[in-house]
């Protein structure tokens, strides 16, 4: 034990020379940072920092190599990051978010021409109303019209689920947000519970086909799995669903849909909350045209492309850790027409008004192969 501790005592007095040598080459780095300025250099040299890598890679001999590299990228990450920060460099993106904090409203508005999927009764509409005091909601079949409706400015905003708690992403929103190049102003959390709902008179076992949207099903997968002879018709919404059954001639029909769907269309509920978990949450997004950033953000979505080769995503993830921002969703997805790349969406808990969160802004944005600024929002808690 006595060993041990004279180990742990030579460990401390190296890790203060480490310190102090930190301290000094973070100092030399800084007046580099004002060189750089001064002659319109830019702050990243991946000459130099190749050369640097090779070399530390050498000293440190064959054993101890890989270590080395992984703490000198770590050490010239942060360096970058310290000269970026001393030089307080705008982006493009972070001169949008500084302009939208400056010239958003102060107040969220209560009346709105708002986009949703479905019909009356959707989850959709449920979400908006919590979103909204007065909202005047426009229905769409599809994801892309509502997409489509805020694009040619028949409404100002658009609600949209992003995820599920069992079921996951809603990946076509993702994909939509990136091709119109939308911002997020406002997201909440509606708890989720589908119903079986059927014509009046009809029993459970009568049913020969349920009616119902991809993610309830997903939802629903146990209940589903117990009746295996019907058919599970895929439709564009669970309110759309109970529409099709209360209009349908058919007395062997189904939909999984939402209890108020039952009232509001003249259904029976067969039975009551047949999903899967009873924690069953879908997250809503309110999307804009415009850059909208009300205050008290502190949420905020992002999508990278890294670049490829190893280490990439290390060295992002590294960028949180050093800022000292949460990371609450990381989620990655297969970039189309690229054999094994990836794109990444990122949830980031801090508010917007915090300079570390626009220096990671710019940096990433610097930094990254691709990288698309989704917006930073409000989440309704209720």
């Amino acid at each position: 034990m006595k060993e041990l501790e004279q180990y742990r005592e030579q460990i401390n007095s190296i890790d203060n020379e480490l310190v102090a040598l930190f301290v000094q080459r973070m100092e030399l780095s800084g007046k580099i940072a004002a060189y750089k300025e001064a002659n319109n250099i830019p702050v990243l040299d991946s000459t130099r920092e190749r050369e640097l890598l090779n070399r530390v890679s050498e000293l440190a001999g064959e054993e101890l190599e890989r270590y080395t590299r992984i703490l000198f990228s770590m050490i010239m990450d942060i360096s970058r990051s310290y000269q970026h920060m001393l030089l307080h460099e705008p982006t493009t993106t972070s001169i949008q978010i500084e302009s939208a904090v400056q010239n958003t409203p102060a107040l969220f508005p209560e009346k709105a021409v708002v986009a949703c999927q479905g019909t009356e009764g959707a989850y959709s509409q449920l979400a908006c109303d919590k979103l909204f005091t007065l909202p005047n909601i426009m229905f769409f079949n599809t994801f892309d019209s509502v997409f489509h409706a805020v694009s040619k400015g028949l409404c100002r905003y658009g609600v949209l689920p992003i995820e599920n708690s069992t079921a996951g992403s809603v990946t076509h929103i993702y994909d939509l947000m990136q091709e119109y190049h939308f911002s997020i102003v406002r997201s909440t959390r509606l708890k989720i519970d589908h119903s079986l709902l059927a014509k009046h008179g009809t029993s459970k076992e009568d049913i020969r086909e349920i009616f119902s949207h991809e993610q309830a099903i997903r939802q629903c997968n146990d209940f589903l799995k117990a009746m295996p002879n019907v058919k599970i018709t895929v439709c564009e919404n669970t309110a759309m669903a109970a529409k099709m059954v209360s209009e349908s001639t058919r007395t062997d029909v189904a939909a999984i849909s939402s209890k108020n769907c039952a009232e509001l269309y003249n259904l029976a509920s067969l039975q009551s909350s047949i999903q899967d978990s009873d924690c069953n949450f879908t997250r809503f997004i309110c999307i804009s045209k415009q850059l909208e950033i009300y205050p008290g953000a502190d949420r905020t979505s992002i999508m990278i492309v890294a670049p490829h080769k190893p280490g990439s995503l290390y060295k992002v993830m590294s960028k949180f850790f050093a800022l000292g921002i949460n990371l609450t969703k990381l989620e990655s997805r297969p970039i189309p027409g690229r054999d094994f790349e990836f794109m990444f969406y990122f949830d980031i808990d801090v508010s917007v008004y915090s300079p570390a969160f626009l220096q990671l802004i710019g940096e990433l944005e610097v930094q990254m192969e691709e990288f698309q600024y989704l917006g930073s929002y409000t989440e309704i808690v209720s």
